[in-house]
């Protein structure tokens, strides 16, 4: 097959550029001679690559790390959960006793040792404190410390807002004014920024009064906090349905970002991966935290009408000036974000990188493994699944702010993959679990922890034929 041709430099040479021919010429050693037949994925490298992590401890590289000792455990089981072991997660979730206990087997009696044993991790959080410390980080613009005396972070915001998902913690008077930070992030490329900067106007009496304008983004767009950002928009939406029609909603510029995700994902020479900044070179995590922005923007009205119910209506799609209809996923090419990862993201002693030739991490290897499974499989928000849902809602005993909580619930659980549209480049082998778009954990993962801590009863999803 011909060489793809080389990224432009206008004749104009830099340190930028020298990057990225040499990382183009690195590149080019990893293409495959059929665009159709790629490395296969090598599963069991993979496998022995995180079960080394988890046995015999991370290398001592890894000492830098010591504060994210818990992102470091989710990296790896998540790993597993995408690759490996949604059988093995169904076959334990098939334990749990319709009466709300677990037995020791399928169909045994509900007992409480290992009912102990299956919810004990979960039941020592205490919310109350949690929801304490959430609203002691809150910022007068609707932002988060990531913690006290620290930073400003969207990506703090993302986390938080998954957290009050998962757990039950949603209350008006913790969101309020986050959507008005979310929107303020937006850079003029159309990703998203980290932060932004508020103004203040005093008040003769009482707290100085938020302005409107100006609030501009501070730094570049990114693919992680623009991840973080189009993710916490989507948590938010059912909270903004709720308020008064009157009010005027905060609203993103979706064409500014469509365009720019797009921008991201690299040339012919480049595998097709993705970028995270203007001018910078393809790194495998962005896979996910740009790759993964898609099946968000479809939800929300944006990239066509593919994998949705017939009576779906974009809750944003009223917004928006023009109709979105006849744009569709081809806008990115996910034949060729799988190729990038299968070719040059796996590393041959087992796990996944950033690109060749940089070590495997627990990192990358979770968020290729996430961005290959979103360039797989179509997941969609379905209204017919989320009207089921709410069917089965009961009222709680504590029924504070319910209903913001049963539109929550009932709106994360709603996801569902599209049957007989996952396009899986070469053999069936490289097929990855379907995982949930804005929370990143298994379908059954979420269902699990939010039956529990919102004490309700998830129909059953249908069987896949």
């Amino acid at each position: 097959m011909p060489q793809p041709r080389r990224s432009p430099h206008d004749s104009y040479e830099t340190e930028t550029t020298d990057h990225q021919i040499e990382t183009e010429t690195i590149l080019l050693k990893h293409l495959p001679l059929n665009p159709d037949s790629p490395s296969p994925l090598q599963k069991d490298a993979h496998l022995q690559f995180l079960v080394r992590n988890l046995i015999q401890g991370f290398p001592s590289r890894y000492i830098s790390q010591d504060a994210s000792q818990p992102w470091l455990l989710y990296w790896t089981l998540q790993s597993f959960s995408t690759c490996f072991f949604c059988r093995a997660i169904d076959t334990i979730m098939a334990w749990q006793h319709p009466d709300g206990g677990f037995g020791g087997g399928p169909g045994q009696a509900a007992h409480l040792l290992p009912t102990y044993a299956a919810v004990c991790a979960l039941a020592i959080i205490d919310r109350e404190k949690m929801y304490k410390f959430f609203m002691s980080l809150k910022q007068p613009d609707g932002a988060f410390l990531v913690a006290h005396h620290a930073e400003v972070d969207v990506r703090g915001t993302y986390c938080l807002l998954v957290t009050v998902h998962l757990l039950n913690m949603l209350t008006p008077e913790l969101l309020e004014g986050v959507p008005g930070f979310i929107m303020s992030c937006q850079t003029y490329e159309g990703g998203f920024s980290s932060a932004s900067q508020p103004y203040f106007s005093p008040e003769p009496e009482g707290p100085p009064t938020l302005l409107d304008f100006p609030r501009p983004p501070l730094g570049e767009a990114h693919g992680g906090y623009t991840f973080c950002s189009l993710a916490s928009w989507v948590m938010l939406q059912p909270f903004l349905a709720l308020q008064k029609p009157s009010l005027q909603w905060p609203s993103l510029n979706f064409k500014t970002l469509l365009r720019w995700l797009v921008q991201m994902q690299g040339s012919e020479i480049e595998l097709g991966g993705f970028r995270g900044r203007t001018n910078k070179l393809v790194d495998g995590c962005y896979s996910w935290w740009v790759g993964g922005c898609f099946a968000l923007l479809s939800s929300l009205g944006i990239v066509g009408a593919h994998g949705r119910d017939d009576n779906h209506e974009s809750s944003t799609a009223h917004q928006e000036d023009e109709a979105w209809d006849d744009i569709d996923d081809s806008l990115w090419d996910r034949a060729a974000l799988q190729r990038y990862i299968l070719c040059a993201g796996q590393h041959p002693a087992g796990g996944l990188r950033d690109k060749p030739p940089k070590p495997a991490d627990s990192y990358h290897t979770l968020y290729c493994l996430a961005g290959l499974s979103s360039a797989q499989h179509n997941v969609f928000l379905s209204s017919t699944r989320q009207d089921a849902i709410v069917r089965c809602w009961k009222t709680p005993l504590e029924s504070t702010h319910e209903q913001l909580r049963q539109a929550c619930f009932s709106h994360s659980l709603s996801w569902t993959e599209e049957e007989g549209t996952s396009r899986i480049l070469g053999a069936q082998n490289n097929r990855m679990n379907a995982t949930h778009p804005v929370f990143n954990l298994t379908m059954t993962h979420t269902e699990g922890i939010m039956a529990h801590f919102y004490k309700q009863t998830i129909p059953s999803r249908p069987k896949k034929t």
